[in-house]
């Protein structure tokens, strides 16, 4: 699987391989890194807003 395909699974743009293993930890896994791609980009708009304003 690419790793477009993934963040859009994260971000719930894309429905999810039913073929996955879906283990309890593999749900944490994907739940943290659907955290931290979300703050990521919250962070790039904060950037480009501030370089905007300046």
């Amino acid at each position: 699987m690419g790793i477009f395909n993934q963040i859009a699974e994260y971000l719930y743009l894309r429905k999810k391989d039913p073929n996955q293993p879906a283990t309890q930890w593999v749900k944490y896994m994907h739940g943290i890194n659907r955290l931290s791609i979300l703050l990521f980009l919250m962070a790039l708009i904060i950037i480009v807003i501030k370089l905007l304003r300046h």
